[in-house]
Parts: C-alpha cells; structure tokens; sequence
C-alpha cells in the first residue's frame, strides 16, 4: 500500500467518524430532559405559545428531517441559531473556540517538552529510583480528574501562595504577558493529566530504540552518547509519541469543560455547559461537533506526520 493509499484511507476513515459524531451529539441534544419551548418560555407560558415556538423552532417535524437539515447546513459553515440568544451560533461559538485555543496553546507549549523530557529521561535512567519516581508522578496526575488537580492548585497558588490570579479573566487591555500570566494556573491541571500519557510512550520508544541493532551498530562505529541518542535513539523513538501528543491535542479541547467552568473562563467549554443547562440545541451541538472536528484533524494531522516521518512506511512504496 502506497503512502497516498495510507492517507486516503485515514481521510476516509475520519469522515466516518465525524459523520457517526454528528448522529451521537444530535441524540444527545434529544435525550436531555425538558422542552425547549418551555425552558425558553418559562415555566408559567401558556401551553398554546410553547407549542407555537416548537412549531415556529421546527422541533413539531421527524428527527430524521431535522438532523438532515442541521448537518447539511453545519457542513456549509451554517450553525443555526441559537434558541436562548435568538442569534446566530457560529459567531458564539469561534469567539469561545478562539479563547480555548489560547488556553490549549499555553497548556500544551507546557507538557509537550516536559512530557517528552521527563520519559526520555526516564528511560535514560530504567529501573533507577528516579524512573520510578517519574512514572508514579505521571500515573498519580493522569487519575485525577481535571477538577480535583484545580482546587488543589487554586489552593496552594492561588490561595496560600497567592502568586497566580484564581480567574482566568484577565482585565480589559492587557498584554499578551498578563494574559499568559492569568492563564498558566488553568492551565496546570490538563498538564498534570496529559503529561503521564506523552512520558510514558516516550520512554517506552526510546528504550525500545536503545535496544534496537542500529543503536548498537552507532555505538559500535564509535559515535558518542549524545551523537547515538539525538542522531538515532530520539529520531525513531519519538514517532509513536506523534500520533499521542495529537491525540492528547483533541483531549484537551475535550477537556477544557471542566476547566473553563471552574475558573469561569469564557472558552468553548464553558458556552456547551451553558448551552447544555439550558437546552439551547444548536449551540450545544454546534460546540460539540466543533470540538469533535479538532480532534478528528488533530488525529488525521497525525497519521499524516507518522506516515510521512517513519522511514519503513516510506520504504515500503519504494518497494
């Protein structure tokens, strides 16, 4: 199978994932309990009115009919509108997209290098007290959830310590500096939860390829250790972490729900919980799918990267 087979094949299968996602969020969106008319309305509406907004909203039609009309116009760029701001969703949803990103950005410019770092070290150093202790530490961080981590750093550094801001909403013209500063205490607790996962398929790639024949063939030509670990262990022991640290770029957009509510940040996270608590449909699903497209071409842009750097992928078109 050529590469371009392998590409098409992953482009292939990403659409059908996305496709089953649509159908997922959109019978989410219909299983949550209460009509929307009536949460729109109040609960003392009269019945003839809620059945009108339900009619005027098109929720009286199939769900058939009203899944096909969403995901048509999802797919031309058209969200709908939303019910509780009788607005357009999309401009909601690519201004809370664009401050999520800016929260993502900081949290994975964090844990990339310090989870690379941390498992090539560890490898470095197999089976020593210090190899032990940094798979605890990322074992220990990866089963806590995001929220518990929060409050314990809101605690110590926002609270006792008193050196980083407790909100993620910085003031009103400040710099790129401030607002770094206002969002690294978020940022913490989607680092302590990814860096288990990147350190251990680190050190489990560069031991596999310290162990590897052209590892000791370098060794044997009489390269030095730096030269062996940079020329060759690192070069092939990094490629499995590719396809993680893409993988952990969709999580942590996923996971930015529980963070972005917990320091009130008006991320992407926070307008889906809103939007769940108050039946808003289209921003709900809107968020959801969006969310769910980053992650689908976070991991495509993976494949891609593993496809085109693995030197056996390439070697075997040529043959």
């Amino acid at each position: 199978m050529t590469v371009a087979e392998i590409l098409a094949k992953r482009a292939a299968l990403s659409l059908i994932t996305l496709a089953l996602l649509s159908v997922l969020v959109f019978a989410g969106g219909q299983l949550l309990p209460g009509d929307v008319a009536r949460a729109v309305l109040g609960p003392l509406a009269d019945a003839r009115a809620v059945a009108n907004l339900d009619r005027e909203l098109g929720l009286d039609r199939p769900l058939l009919l009203q899944y096909w009309d969403w995901i048509t116009h999802f797919a031309a760029g058209d969200m709908g509108n939303s019910y509780a701001y009788r607005a357009p969703v999309a401009p909601f949803v690519l201004a809370a997209l664009g401050h999520s990103l800016k929260l993502g950005a900081v949290a994975f410019t964090l844990v990339v290098p310090l989870g690379i770092a941390g498992g090539v070290f560890s490898a470095l150093h197999a089976n020593r007290p210090v190899d032990r202790v940094i798979n605890l530490i990322g074992l220990s961080a990866t089963v806590l959830p995001e929220f518990v981590t929060g409050i314990v750093l809101i605690m110590i550094f926002g609270v006792w310590l008193k050196i980083l801001p407790i909100t993620a909403s910085w003031p009103p013209g400040a710099g790129f500096a401030t607002q770094i500063r206002y969002l690294l205490l978020p940022s913490l607790p989607l680092v302590l939860v990814l860096f288990g996962y990147l350190a251990k398929m680190a050190r489990a790639g560069t031991v596999e390829a310290l162990a590897a024949d052209y590892t000791r063939t370098a060794v044997l030509k009489g390269l030095g250790a730096r030269a062996v670990l940079w020329r060759h262990v690192l070069r092939n022991a990094l490629l499995p972490t590719i396809t993680v640290t893409a993988t952990q770029l969709g999580y942590l957009m996923g996971g930015l729900v529980v963070i972005e509510t917990l320091f009130r940040y008006p991320g992407i996270g926070g307008l889906i919980y809103a939007a769940a608590r108050d039946r808003d449909f289209p921003m709900l699903e809107g968020g959801v799918l969006t969310i769910g497209l980053i992650y689908t071409l976070a991991g495509l842009a993976a494949d891609i990267a593993h496809v085109l750097l693995d030197p056996r992928l390439r070697l075997g078109e040529a043959a």
